[in-house]
């Protein structure tokens, strides 16, 4: 009953008024579209977030020993991903979630601190948890865009209070692709990123899935 009230509560605290003013609603539609059509096998490993798992697209070839399901859509926010829950992660039966989300929300506004982020980090969590009592969960870490340096500050010490959550957590994972975008002297590896400087060329998947794949299920 408590797992129950908690998540009417937190699906309910992010639910817009109106779905027709939903700026994700067409992306939405083709994921239940896509299922439709050929709805996902269970045990499965299920990719949600932001726009960085939206584009990768090929996402399948770099783990061909794993089933993937790629529910990320463009733009979202933790927020966003909570109040989707029931389109994009309760339909289905995975055996793993991998988390990328968190960093468009720092761009909602200076209010918004790395503790924010953390908070709804956990939020997420524990809905997921509501159904998915003993599924491993996976938080990959918020990267360095050298389009949004402005935030990178938050980004770094969202990044490790995240990551101190998650040791404490049981079956969550933290994955820490940060460090690894940077050349030696310091700087962001500029070659890895799309003319935007925000998301990632096939270069920068190649580096994540290195560091990915020995946490997958």
């Amino acid at each position: 009953m408590k797992r129950f009230l908690l998540f009417f509560l937190l699906i309910s605290s992010f639910v817009t008024v109106n779905a027709q003013n939903d700026p994700f609603l067409n992306e939405i539609k083709y994921f239940k579209k896509q299922d439709s059509l050929h709805f996902p096998p269970k045990k499965a490993i299920l990719f949600i977030g932001s726009s960085t798992f939206t584009k990768w697209k090929d996402v399948q070839d770099y783990f061909p020993g794993h089933t993937i399901i790629n529910r990320g859509f463009g733009g979202s926010s933790l927020p966003n991903v909570i109040q989707h829950a029931n389109d994009i992660i309760f339909p289905y039966q995975p055996k793993q979630i991998v988390i990328y989300c968190g960093e468009n929300d720092f761009t909602g506004g200076d209010h918004i601190t790395a503790d924010t982020v953390t908070t709804r980090v956990k939020q997420l969590i524990e809905l997921i948890r509501t159904k998915y009592p003993r599924v491993p969960i996976a938080y990959i870490s918020i990267k360095p865009s050298p389009s949004r340096l402005k935030y990178q500050a938050k980004m770094i010490e969202a990044n490790g209070m995240i990551a101190k959550m998650a040791k404490k957590m049981r079956r969550v994972t933290f994955i820490n692709t940060y460090n690894s975008m940077f050349n030696a002297d310091g700087s962001i590896m500029q070659d890895i990123f799309l003319s935007d400087n925000l998301h990632m060329n096939a270069k920068g998947y190649a580096i994540w899935q290195k560091i990915i794949e020995p946490y997958l299920k």
